[in-house]
């Protein structure tokens, strides 16, 4: 059975309730999206380029002010506590870490390098740190084998490899995790979800992850919210979602007469609004 499945019993680590986001102060980009992260869980939020997903996440950790946006209505608590006006680093600390999208490394240093930046803020003892490194390689052994390599000479799913780890070294309890596939090969896109289950499985992370890649996020999460220009326009269990009719058709390209291109579904959901 699986770890969710426990009919709403399970603890909620994060909560978002009907935020709104404005950047620049004209331009509304979130429209009351609401959801909820449990502890112990892989959360997705999906939809496509431009739905809301990298700004939720960021509304999350606090990291809207370098953009000029701000959350202006409804509330973030996690753990309990209001996330409102506290710093990045703050976030960190109590346990919430970001992985940005587009896989950003420290070019000039090495793999192992980028991978002790994670532990800057942590104040531990050297042979803490080095066990959690060694934790790191157990669940990328690609990155042991290049540890002495200049980040910037990676591949990209070397360096998708390095972000994540480096975020594992800051000891956090939930990572928000976003856009992890893109511009990754299929291959690599199976490798790194299935890394990111067994650290769920096993070690326990809480994962929330943005992801435009509906098919691969269903089967590797337990709950999914789909977001459509600014709101949530479906949630569930990720099984449920997976079967879903309209989701087949809108999201995972079909539907039971037979796969659709996108542009046809595209045209089909404009007249289907038309006519509601």
């Amino acid at each position: 059975m699986d770890m969710l499945d426990a009919g709403g019993t399970e603890e909620t680590v994060l909560e978002v309730n009907n935020i709104e986001v404005i950047y620049n102060h004209v331009i509304l980009v979130l429209k009351g999206v609401s959801l909820s992260v449990p502890k112990g869980g892989i959360t997705a939020l999906l939809g496509g380029n431009g739905a809301g997903k990298t700004t939720t996440l960021k509304a999350i950790s606090n990291l809207l002010h370098s953009e000029r946006g701000e959350v202006t209505k409804g509330s973030i608590t996690y753990r309990g506590k209001s996330t409102q006006g506290r710093d990045p680093a703050d976030m960190v600390k109590a346990g919430v870490i970001q992985v940005m999208e587009g896989r950003h490394c420290f070019e000039h240093l090495t793999v192992e390098e980028n991978l002790l930046t994670g532990a800057y803020t942590r104040g531990s003892s050297t042979a803490d740190i080095n066990r959690d490194l060694e934790m790191v390689y157990t669940y990328f052994p690609r990155l042991k084998e290049r540890r002495r390599s200049q980040a910037g000479y990676t591949s990209g799913g070397e360096q998708q490899m390095v972000a994540i780890g480096r975020a594992l070294m800051s000891r956090p309890e939930t990572i928000l995790l976003d856009e992890p596939s893109m511009g990754l090969a299929p291959q690599l896109v199976e490798q790194i979800f299935g890394i990111v289950k067994s650290l769920n499985e096993n070690e326990g992370y809480t994962f929330l992850l943005a992801e435009q890649n509906t098919n691969v996020a269903l089967r590797f999460a337990h709950y999914g919210y789909i977001l459509e220009s600014g709101r949530v326009v479906m949630d569930g269990p990720a099984a449920e979602l997976r079967e879903n009719p309209d989701v087949k058709e809108f999201y995972l390209g079909m539907s039971d007469e037979g796969r659709k291109s996108f542009r046809d579904v595209r045209s089909y959901r404009r007249r289907k609004r038309w006519l509601s």
